[in-house]
């Protein structure tokens, strides 16, 4: 049905940079937003950025500068380009579909949407 497919981790040393993405697939009819989330071993999973549709994009306080989200929204992708990474960085990121709406719920009348997640794809940031 949907499918939101995360690429672009691995191993970087700190201060180093990587550019993640996520395609979200399907017979999608719109998103709220699109975000990236990250969870670290032992920790519990927070909002690293978020672009929506409407309105301005936001992110973490500890991103301080240094993370760019990016969409296109014709396409439904999402992208994170990470500069300045941090041992604490070190985590699993994941892509967020926020209140998708597929052809069908518009169609129907279902109007609420759903969540959707990616598998994740892990960031490691070696000292």
């Amino acid at each position: 049905q949907v499918q939101l497919v995360e690429s672009g981790g691995g191993l970087v040393q700190a201060g180093g940079s990587l550019r993640l993405s996520c395609a979200a697939s399907g017979d999608i009819f719109s998103i709220d937003a699109m975000e990236w989330y990250r969870q670290a071993p032992g920790k519990q999973r927070e909002l690293v950025a978020s672009f929506p549709t409407i309105g301005r994009t936001k992110y973490g306080d500890f991103v301080k500068g240094r993370f760019t989200i990016s969409r296109d929204k014709a396409k439904n992708t999402v992208a994170l380009e990470m500069n300045g990474l941090k041992p604490d960085d070190t985590a699993v990121y994941y892509c967020h579909a926020d209140r998708l709406l597929l052809n069908s719920d518009y169609d129907e009348g279902r109007y609420d949407g759903r969540d959707f997640w990616g598998k994740g794809t892990l960031v490691t940031v070696s000292s």
